[in-house]
Order: structure tokens, then C-alpha cells, then sequence
């Protein structure tokens, strides 16, 4: 495997010239999370915030829970998986229509997309009711799957989790440590109250997606 800075500059220098579209994409697919994310914000600020829960007065709780829950598993879920084909496809083809590819990406294969997204994470959630630990590691073992399920269409959604658990065997603090070592951008995007985390979004991603290439690649040569 590469190293972290490796990662990095094979994501700088895919965004070269291409920061505007992917600045834009970020933009778009924030809109999207934060506008479906509402009502669980809400649900979720009301049971701790007296203001809030005069605000959404009349409003049934449980109709609110429900309504996150399930935008969550609809709209938010296959978002990510067309967010990690876009910046994956910026990496490997050099395809800088990133908004078109957010969409297609999002509603191509849309029923497997909420499905696999699905069971990633009622999966996560299981491992994470025995302790908070194995649930996290099983996290980053099933990290790869938004990948797998678009370039491997033949797969089912259980077989790509599963691909992406063998894939990450040996290679899941690996990936903690380049999410570790994006915390100075982190930071960076609160000093800018948020706006900084339109370019590390991107950015992260795209990393991320040269990751998932070389653990691809060190997948194959083993097989």
C-alpha cells in the first residue's frame, strides 16, 4: 500500500483545474444531506432543547423519527455511494461533470445503492450493540462497499460488503490513518465556519478514492 501523502497528491492532482465543479458538487450534495437530514435534526434537538420542541409543537415525534429515518435511507444513502463514484471516476478517468455524476451516480442502480447502504449499516448497528469498538471497526471493514457495488455490478449487495471485508482484512487502520491525518483541514473548515469543508470534501474523497484503487489493485494481485 501507498502512503497517506501518496494518496493526497494522486487527489491534488486530480482536482487540478477541476476545484470550481468539485466545489460546486460538495455544495449540491450538502443541500441535498442537510435538507433531507432536517427532521431527524429536529426529532434529535427537541429531546434536549426545550425551544426546539415548542418550535416543532404538534408535530408527532415519532412522525418526525420516522420521516429522518427513512429520507436517511432513500435520499442520504445513495447520495454517498454517488459521491464516492464521482470524485472515483474524477481519479481514474479524469470525468469532471462531478454534479451529473453526484445524480447518475446517486440514482443508477438506485435500489441496490439503498439496499447495500442499508445493510452496511443495520450491520454497523448490530456489531455496535455488543460495544462502540467493534462497531467502529466494522465501519471501516465495510468502508469500501459504495465502490465495489458500482464497479461490480454482478455482485449482490451482501457479496459486495463481503468483498470489501476481505478487501480491508489488514487494511482498516490504514484507512483510519489517512482520515487522521485530514483533522488540520478539519479544523480548518470550523475556523471558516464551514465553508473550508467544501474543498476538503472533495479532497478527502478523491484520497479516499486513490485508497480504494491501490487496495483494488493489492486485492487482485493476491487473488
Amino acid at each position: 500500500m501507498k502512503t497517506n501523502q501518496e494518496y493526497k497528491n494522486a487527489a491534488l492532482a486530480a482536482l487540478s483545474g477541476n476545484w470550481a465543479p468539485a466545489v460546486v458538487a460538495s455544495v449540491v450534495m450538502m443541500l441535498i444531506v442537510v435538507a433531507t437530514a432536517s427532521p431527524s435534526f429536529l426529532y434529535n434537538m427537541s429531546l434536549f432543547d426545550a425551544s426546539v420542541a415548542a418550535m416543532v409543537k404538534g408535530v408527532s415525534l415519532p412522525i418526525l423519527w420516522g420521516a429522518g429515518t427513512l429520507l436517511g435511507i432513500f435520499v442520504i444513502s445513495p447520495v454517498g455511494v454517488g459521491t464516492m463514484y464521482t470524485f472515483n471516476r474524477l481519479l481514474v478517468s479524469g470525468d469532471n461533470d462531478l454534479t451529473g455524476n453526484l445524480l447518475k451516480g446517486s440514482l443508477q442502480g438506485y435500489g441496490r445503492n439503498v439496499w447495500g447502504m442499508f445493510l452496511l449499516s443495520l450491520y454497523v448497528t448490530l456489531w455496535s450493540l455488543l460495544l462502540v469498538v467493534p462497531g467502529i471497526i466494522k465501519s471501516f471493514s465495510y468502508a469500501m462497499t459504495p465502490y465495489i457495488l458500482k464497479d461490480n455490478p454482478e455482485l449482490s449487495a451482501n457479496q459486495a460488503i463481503d468483498l470489501s471485508r476481505k478487501m480491508m482484512r489488514g487494511h482498516k487502520f490504514d484507512l483510519f490513518w489517512l482520515y487522521l491525518s485530514f483533522i488540520g483541514w478539519c479544523f480548518l473548515g470550523i475556523f471558516t465556519f464551514g465553508i473550508g469543508y467544501f474543498w476538503l470534501m472533495p479532497y478527502l474523497y478523491t484520497a479516499q478514492a486513490a485508497f480504494y484503487q491501490d487496495l483494488k489493485k493489492e486485492y487482485a494481485n493476491k487473488s
